[in-house]
Order: structure tokens, then sequence, then C-alpha cells
């Protein structure tokens, strides 16, 4: 893949990821809620902001990994895997800009029977 095109997926990928945390971030309970004792089993608010967590930890992950994508685009290495150094398909990276593996070499990747 071209160093253009891998520029364009991975900005286009972090600014889906770092809008996707602001909008988690920036939505918060309303105030109605927060007068619900904490732990009220029927505190949807609890709910929502266990829900709320988990969606950024998944985002500040998936913002390292933008991150290490970059890295590797700066260092020359993108495009290949960082286990064995084989190049990563452009069909794979087209579909998912933070690859680190081939497909071959993700968990339950490979070929299928």
């Amino acid at each position: 893949m071209d160093e253009k095109r891998a520029k364009e997926l991975l900005r286009a990928e972090r600014e889906r990821v770092e809008g996707e945390l602001a909008a988690v971030r920036g939505e918060g309970r309303e105030e109605g809620d927060a007068q619900l004792p904490s732990g009220d089993y029927n505190d949807e608010g609890l709910y929502e902001d266990e829900l709320a967590a988990g969606r950024v930890q998944d985002l500040e992950r998936r913002l390292d990994r933008v991150e290490r994508a970059e890295e590797r685009l700066a260092a020359g290495t993108y495009g290949l895997s960082v286990k064995s150094g084989e190049p990563i398909p452009d069909g794979r990276l087209e579909a998912e800009p933070l690859a680190e593996l081939t497909l071959d070499e993700e968990p339950g990747g490979g070929k299928r029977r």
C-alpha cells in the first residue's frame, strides 16, 4: 500500500475514534438519574455508566493501535506483519487499517476447513 493511502486511512480512523471518544465522554446522565441512590437495582444510569466506561476503554485501546500503526508508517514498516515481517495484503489494510498481522497469523485465522 502506498504511503499516501495509508496516511489517509490512519487519519480517518484516528478522527473516527477520537470523535466517538468525545461523544461517549460527553454523554452524561440526566440530573434526575443522579438523585437515585447508587447501586439501586432500578438505576438505569448505573448500567449506562458501566457501558460507557467499557466503550471508553475499547476506544482508548483502538486509539493506541492507531498510534502504533502511525509509528510503523513513520518507520517504514506499515503493512508488514509485526510477527513475521510478511506483507499484509492491501485489501486487508483497506478493511482494517490497524492490522498488525496477516490473516493467517491472527488467532482463529488461517485456512478454514
